[in-house]
């Protein structure tokens, strides 16, 4: 016999009510009370019956998680908190990928409003997804945010691009690079608006030092992972345009540019220094381990399931936008610039 909330109930001394609270993390329970639950769950081995509760409660039980590409060490980081959070909650998830596709978010949408899931956490990267999202019939549906396109009509959790890559850039600067190239900026093969805020940042700090914004140093990727970054550096060095500093919109992007700048035998960070974005795992056991712009992924998840439960249980708040501050972690891929001999 499958066990049941009574079963978890009896075994641990406590009232039913007390175990749906520590199932749904709805109430005040006393630490002590709370262990005892869920010992007596893991004994048992309960798992809440979500068919049975949607009957009760009208919802599922169940929220989805969308990101652009689950490819990306950046995504499955982050899902992979995400999930381990909403467990905590007694929550399950769906995870989808959006592929960069307007259509498939509202597809996404639709979905939520047949009453599939109770809420969305998504990660739009163009105004058109957005915009589709939002005339989707979104403003039924418990939805929050994450990223870098802007908007005022949901809750949003993200991180202010512009100002990590000024930050960024102010710090390759400081180590005596002058011409800095950037990797996974908006063009014909990938218009983000992640990728154009960390360029404008890129832009910013050049024009503060009074140093020139050389486009012939800017190059777009047909995708933000190792093979777009290889495939970019080279498309930058076949241009003649040698750099003395390379940051990238991603870890992933500068992986693969550390790789093209050894396979063109160009030595990192002696020639040229590389930074990225993001801080994944991967990039500590780079090859030299990776500069990179630090935020607290976990806390970024967090901060968007709180948003989601939430709304999914009623919350009028006004909308809000959380910012998850950065910060820039130097590793042995940058390192000051020495002037040539005279």
């Amino acid at each position: 016999m499958r066990p049941t909330v009574k079963d978890v109930a009896a075994l641990a001394n406590v009232s039913p009510k007390t175990v749906s609270n520590v199932l749904g993390n709805a109430a005040i329970v006393a630490p002590a009370t709370r262990a005892r639950v869920e010992d007596a769950i893991r004994r048992l081995g309960y798992v809440p019956n979500l068919s049975a509760r949607g009957l009760r409660s009208g919802r599922t039980g169940i929220i989805a998680l969308v990101m652009p590409d689950l490819r990306t060490p950046f995504s499955a980081e982050l899902s992979h908190d995400f999930v381990e959070l909403a467990h905590e909650r007694g929550l399950a998830v769906q995870i989808e990928q959006s592929w960069d596709d307007p259509r498939s978010l509202g597809e996404l949408i639709a979905q939520a409003r047949r009453r599939l899931v109770d809420g969305v956490v998504m990660n739009p990267t163009t105004v058109a997804q957005r915009d589709v999202v939002l005339t989707s019939g979104a403003g039924a549906v418990p939805l929050v945010m994450l990223g870098e396109v802007l908007q005022e009509d949901v809750d949003q959790v993200w991180v202010d691009s512009v100002d990590a890559a000024l930050r960024m850039t102010r710090f390759l600067i400081g180590l005596g690079h002058r011409r800095i190239a950037m990797l996974g900026v908006p063009g014909p093969d990938g218009e983000t608006s992640t990728g154009a805020q960390r360029r404008d940042g890129l832009r910013l700090a050049l024009q503060e030092a009074g140093l020139p914004v050389d486009p012939a140093l800017e190059v777009s990727c047909t995708t933000w992972t190792p093979q777009g970054g290889f495939a970019a550096m080279r498309a930058l060095l076949a241009r003649g345009a040698r750099p003395d500093a390379v940051f990238c919109a991603t870890d992933s992007i500068a992986i693969g540019a550390l790789s093209a700048l050894w396979q063109a035998g160009i030595r990192v960070p002696d020639e040229v220094s590389v930074a990225g974005f993001d801080d994944i795992d991967d990039g500590a056991f780079a090859s030299p381990p990776l500069t990179t712009v630090r935020f607290d992924k976990r806390a970024y998840a967090a901060a968007a399931l709180e948003r989601l439960v939430a709304r999914i249980g009623g919350s009028t708040e006004p909308v809000a936008r959380i910012t998850v501050p950065v910060e820039i972690v130097a590793r042995a891929s940058t390192r000051e610039r020495i002037p040539p001999h005279r």
